[in-house]
């Protein structure tokens, strides 16, 4: 499938990344794309879509807790069987593990942030790296957001506490990127 057909390698031939340690994690994930599934767990490194979930009304966004990694991050995850497509990816995730039925892109579909991130292992899958592409999603409902399991509760906050609480630099990154759409968006 050329870059032409395939939904990841035409949202990385569309993105800008910010810096040298992006433009290397763009690389690695654009060179990832070519390969047959590269959402296939299999894959040390392989494809995940993510979302910071927002309500824009309020400027706030939702995160969950992950007790894997020990920390509050966005929503999203693994592809599933068929699955091209990491906006729709980021979409399904972010329903089944909010319970909001309402989120959408937002303000548009862009590719937010682009970041290859080790995960430990765990059982028996071992270390491997996510090449995750990370999205905004807005709810009008943020009241109906419901935890999808009770050990991964969801936390409505600010960006100050969202800097604050999670401890992944990469996500705070993300987090920033979104502070600056929310300002841009209440200049206008």
């Amino acid at each position: 499938m050329s870059a032409a057909e395939d939904p990841v390698g035409r949202l990385l031939a569309a993105y800008s990344p910010f810096g040298a340690v992006e433009h290397a994690d763009v690389a690695e994930t654009a060179a990832l794309a070519g390969a047959a599934d590269p959402w296939s767990q299999d894959l040390p490194l392989h494809l995940t879509a993510s979302a910071l979930v927002v309500h824009p009304a309020t400027e706030r966004l939702l995160l969950r807790w992950h007790a894997r990694q020990h920390s509050w991050l966005q929503v999203g995850g693994h592809g599933e069987a068929g699955e091209r497509d990491p906006l729709q990816v980021a979409l399904r995730e972010g329903a089944e593990e909010t319970g909001l039925v309402d989120l959408r892109p937002w303000p548009d579909a862009a590719l937010l942030h682009a970041v290859v991130v080790p995960v430990s292992a765990k059982g028996e899958s071992p270390a491997h790296r996510h090449a995750d592409l990370r999205f905004v999603l807005a709810t009008d409902h943020p009241d109906d957001a419901r935890a999808e399991r009770p050990d991964a509760p969801l936390r409505w906050v600010g960006v100050p506490a969202a800097l604050t609480l999670t401890a992944e630099d990469n996500l705070r990154e993300s987090v920033r990127r979104l502070q600056h759409l929310l300002a841009h968006r209440s200049r206008r």
